[in-house]
Order: C-alpha cells, then sequence, then structure tokens
C-alpha cells in the first residue's frame, strides 16, 4: 500500500515539476517580450498565477515534504 501511494505521489510530483518549469519558462520568455515591447502572453501568465502556478508550486513543496517525511518515517521504525 505504502509502494503503491509513494509510486503515485512521484508521478504527480514529477508532472508538477514539469508544470513548473514550463510555467517559469514562460514567464522568463514573456517578461523578455514585454521588456522588447512583443506581446508574448505575460497578462495571462499573470492571470494565471494565483490559480494555476501558485498552488503547483505549493503542492511540490508539500509532496516533496510528504514523501521524505514517509522514507523517513519508515527508514526510522521499519527497518530497527
Amino acid at each position: 500500500m505504502k509502494d503503491k501511494f509513494l509510486s503515485w505521489l512521484n508521478l504527480v510530483l514529477v508532472a508538477d515539476v514539469f508544470l513548473v518549469l514550463f510555467g517559469f519558462g514562460w514567464l522568463a520568455i514573456a517578461a523578455i517580450g514585454d521588456a522588447a515591447g512583443i506581446n508574448l502572453g505575460l497578462d495571462l501568465w499573470h492571470q494565471l498565477w494565483q490559480p494555476v502556478f501558485n498552488p503547483a508550486i505549493g503542492i511540490l513543496m508539500g509532496g516533496a515534504i510528504l514523501s521524505g517525511l514517509i522514507g523517513w518515517i519508515s527508514r526510522k521504525f521499519l527497518t530497527d
């Protein structure tokens, strides 16, 4: 059960990492485009920050902490 949960958690975290990296890349390109006077979607990125990218970063941090905590508890109590 624990292994299946960790497998799914890791799969979700990997997908979330790519979403966060995509958001960062989009922000960087859109900011450079905005500085050059080219509209590359910076306003849309700002609209998506609260409902999409901010929770994705929170899920990534929470999932990483949860994964580490499960691993630590598993090693601490199951290997002694």
